[in-house]
């Protein structure tokens, strides 16, 4: 099963937001099979941000830290299609605009599940569904695709 990550998750594990989120997150992230994990590329972009942002990681530190996420797992990008279905979403479910597109870009990539913290937890749309990893019942899909 293809599972596509959020900005939240590759920031928190860089350490941004301290230890325990951190431990969550590689605990999650050394389980699964770097085959089947999906970064749309917008994620890149604003963990580059968050990067630069609020960890104040120089430029060249951040695009390093995004070379690495990059080389470690495959990308979905951004296409006309994926902003068309970004744009309905946001429309119908009132998502935020570039949480709509990541979550556009992992459904067209055929993810069946993506972690993050910022949108709600077991929302499901285009047979991909959104799994908060730091709620306190786990959700099933993740618990499946955990070995």
């Amino acid at each position: 099963m293809k599972i596509a990550l959020d900005t939240n998750i590759l920031a928190y594990a860089t350490g941004i937001d301290g230890a325990s989120k951190q431990k969550i997150v590689f605990n999650i992230l050394v389980r699964l099979p770097k085959s089947e994990v999906i970064l749309p590329a917008q994620v890149l972009g604003e963990l580059f941000q968050v990067l630069v942002r609020k960890a104040k990681y120089s430029a060249l530190e951040a695009q390093k830290e995004i070379i690495f996420w990059r080389a470690t797992y495959a990308t979905a990008e951004t296409s006309a299609e994926v902003i068309l279905d970004a744009a309905g979403l946001t429309a119908k479910h009132k998502l935020q605009v570039w949480d709509a597109v990541i979550l556009a870009a992992a459904a067209n990539a055929d993810c069946r599940l993506l972690l993050s913290e910022d949108m709600q937890n077991g929302f499901h749309w285009n047979n991909i569904t959104v799994a908060d990893p730091f709620s306190a019942r786990q959700h099933d899909l993740l618990r499946k695709a955990l070995p």
